[in-house]
């Protein structure tokens, strides 16, 4: 009973931690969208690539390993901290040599002294990893959201500033820069653990052999996850790479605030009964079937008003990123199951098969994507939806073995929530099409129209008994 009511808590704290970042984001977000032009935004998403491939070589999977591990202790932290902190200054070095081919591939000048600046986040994330890392590993996310909310509000209040007096770029550089300083102070405040200058060669092997092959597959899934900003960003203009990472990061907002808060917590939830099968599938099916409940509508909302969501919100100069951000919403549906399909495989040590299923996935991918190039944008938009059903079916037939829970099982589980958020979003489509978009303005648009599909969502899963509704009552609701 008490794994259960701290797991419980920890969902909690997890969820409001991404609420409040993920708002506090958005507010600063459309501060910026509104002061700064689409072309300057897509100056940094260019970089996404090499500063999300850059994070996961310092990383180098070894933190996964920290919180797997049950018996870890000082020797663990003090050499994983000093392997992180030389790969967070090895992988800048190599940043700031590159910065010049990095900007001629792109065409964008200003690219070079840009990265030089931006790469030193390397250095000062990987002061705080090990701190990061305890504070998942015990679930104590009510500490780490009382972190993160003034390093993001700080930062942003920087950026903004630097904005309004014409630095255009270079405020969104700094903005991040300063949230990770901040962060890194206030973690180490927070945190009682300190680093030794201890390098123990048996304890670096152990976590390195499971880690190295999260590493590389960390690494492949970075590059393809970057490879639409790649693309984009190296044949189209920066305004087009502008609305296409907007409508990326707007359409992560129910991602991030229900299922990667609920990820943070599955991670080591899992571990912790990673030898009770029936448990863990158990576990599995409710987190799976809890974050398909709320994300599906979630997503299908917001790609039913998108137009007047992205006018309201960022004004009439970014819609054209609209299309996007609809595709990118109904293609984000299913991607939360990858991950805790892929934690399964983490658990149950079987990064070796991870990796595997990784580079099969990238390669399938990767020959699509090239397929599709002279079909543009939206090419390769139809291909990242048709490609998250596909990585879903892999990912779910190897874990689901492990546990005894078959893909089929699966979809019969999901196929009702499903069902009951496509019916209802096609329905306030219409309704919003016919109706609404003629007699209203776009804040009534998406209010009624959000009232209406929330209520009739909830009122049908209600009638039919949908059991995640149940279950929420339960894990949540009840105390």
């Amino acid at each position: 009973m008490g794994f259960i009511i701290k797991a419980r808590l920890a969902i909690i704290w997890s969820i409001v931690q991404q609420f409040s970042i993920k708002f506090i984001g958005l507010a600063i977000t459309v501060f910026l969208a509104r002061i700064l032009s689409p072309a300057e935004f897509g100056l940094i998403a260019m970089l996404s690539v090499f500063i999300a491939l850059g994070n996961s070589l310092m990383d180098s999977g070894l933190t996964s390993s920290l919180i797997r591990s049950r018996l870890t202790g000082q020797k663990d932290y003090s050499t994983i901290f000093f392997f992180n902190l030389i790969g967070g200054i090895l992988a800048y070095v190599i940043l700031f040599f590159a910065a010049p081919f990095i900007a001629t591939f792109y065409r964008q000048p200003l690219l070079a002294q840009i990265i030089k600046v931006y790469g030193l986040t390397f250095i000062i994330n990987a002061f705080f990893s090990i701190q990061s890392t305890l504070l998942i590993k015990e679930m104590r996310f009510r500490l780490q959201t009382l972190i993160q909310i003034p390093a993001v509000i700080i930062g942003g209040a920087l950026g903004i500033l630097l904005a309004k007096n014409g630095y255009g770029t270079w405020s969104l550089v700094w903005m991040n820069l300063l949230t990770a300083l901040i962060s890194t102070l206030l973690h180490w405040y927070c945190s009682s653990w300190r680093p030794k200058f201890i390098f123990n060669k048996k304890s670096f092997r152990k976590h390195f052999h499971f880690g190295y092959k999260m590493t590389v597959s960390g690494l492949l899934d970075t590059f393809y996850q970057n490879l639409y900003t790649i693309i984009i960003g190296r044949f189209y203009a920066a305004a087009q790479l502008g609305y296409y990472a907007r409508a990326d990061s707007l359409s992560q907002l129910p991602i991030g605030i229900i299922s990667t808060a609920i990820n943070k917590v599955a991670y080591p939830m899992f571990s912790a009964i990673a030898n009770d099968d029936g448990k863990l599938k158990k576990v599995y099916q409710k987190l799976m079937q809890q974050v398909l409940f709320w994300n599906a509508p979630s997503l299908i909302y917001l790609a039913v008003v998108a137009k007047p969501f992205i006018g309201l919100l960022l004004t009439d100069k970014w819609l054209p990123a609209v299309p996007y951000f609809q595709l990118l919403c109904i293609a984000g549906i299913l991607y939360p199951l990858h991950s805790y399909n892929l934690n399964i495989l983490k658990v149950k040590g079987q990064s070796g098969q991870f990796l595997r299923l990784e580079i099969i996935k990238k390669v399938i991918s990767v020959i699509g994507i090239c397929c599709v190039i002279p079909f543009g944008i939206m090419g390769l938009l139809y291909f990242q939806l048709f490609f998250t059903v596909f990585a879903y079916y892999i990912n779910s037939m190897y874990s689901g073995n492990l546990i005894k829970y078959p893909l089929k099982e699966q979809l019969l589980d999901i196929w009702p929530i499903l069902l009951v958020a496509g019916l209802l979003g096609l329905a306030v489509f219409y309704l919003d099409q016919l109706v609404l978009s003629h007699s209203l303005n776009r804040f009534l648009r998406i209010l009624v129209a959000g009232i209406s599909y929330g209520s009739l969502y909830l009122g049908i899963s209600r009638l039919f008994n949908l059991a995640p509704l149940t279950d929420f009552k339960q894990i949540i609701l009840k105390r």
